[in-house]
């Protein structure tokens, strides 16, 4: 028998290990308190961000609305080139998907990976990186490894309301639905059933949680090298998981992974 939740223990050893590399200067110190209320509701205040368990409903909330104008403020920021890029690269992807889903979905070669890196296993490894270093920053009373885990959190929450919503919108077949030797098409606004139910496949939530979070990770503890490439790499084994499980398109996966990287590090961690 295999060991399907082989995986947790990667994730758990991330977590653990990092609190360990805690930086002994935990950052910037904390900007003086105001003395006047911010301006706005969302109102960026001076210093590194403040994030605690009572504050990430306002966090979270202030993320939405940040996320969700996005296109409209991305001209303004410079940053339409990239997102530019993205969309452009997700519609090619989304013209090849029959085909290269294809291959997945009737391959068997990837039966042990499988086995292993299953959507349950995996869903679970996701959430148990945060929650373990939060675990670890409490009890080692380290409070730069603490913030990280809800910086992290926080980008998960926002993640999945995203993706809830997107997946709603566009409907779309999972390529585990077609039978056997179907083509793969026509995967479009297919799928029914309620409001918010996220229902649809695209984009991946596996990917766009586990890159959302990795991205926290890896640029919050970027002074390790080694970080990033485990963060990142734990990430994509993720993604491919629900190509090899025909759970997902390749477009699917790679939007999944662009948001998650864009909301961790421009949404959470606003850099």
């Amino acid at each position: 028998m295999q060991h399907p939740l082989a995986s947790l223990a990667v994730f758990a050893l991330l977590a653990a290990t990092l609190h360990a590399q805690d930086p002994s200067t935990p950052g910037p110190p904390p900007a003086p308190p105001q003395q006047t209320p911010p301006a706005s509701f969302c109102a960026q205040e001076p210093g590194e961000r403040r994030v605690s368990v009572g504050l990430l409903p306002k966090n979270i909330l202030c993320d939405q609305k940040n996320i969700w104008l996005f296109p409209i403020r991305a001209p303004h920021h410079r940053r339409w080139i990239p997102a530019l890029a993205v969309i452009s690269f997700t519609a090619v992807l989304v013209a090849t998907d029959a085909h290269s889903a294809g291959y997945f979905h009737r391959t068997t070669s990837f039966q042990g990976f499988n086995s292993v890196f299953t959507g349950m296993s995996t869903g679970v490894g996701i959430g148990l990186a945060p929650v373990s270093l939060l675990l670890a920053g409490t009890i080692g009373k380290h409070p730069y490894t603490q913030k990280t885990a809800l910086l992290a959190g926080e980008a998960m929450a926002d993640s999945a309301i995203l993706s809830t919503i997107v997946k709603d919108l566009g409907r779309r077949a999972r390529p585990q639905d077609y039978p056997a030797n179907a083509r793969l098409t026509d995967s479009w606004f297919t799928n029914s059933g309620g409001v918010l139910k996220g229902i649809g496949s695209f984009p991946s939530t596996h990917t766009i949680l586990a890159f959302s979070a990795a991205t926290v990770i890896a640029r919050r503890y970027s002074r390790h090298r080694w970080v990033p490439y485990v963060a990142y790499g734990l990430s994509g084994l993720v993604g491919f998981s629900r190509l090899t499980q025909s759970a997902h398109f390749p477009s699917d996966v790679f939007m999944g992974a662009a948001l998650g990287y864009g909301i961790g590090r421009f949404a959470v961690l606003r850099n």
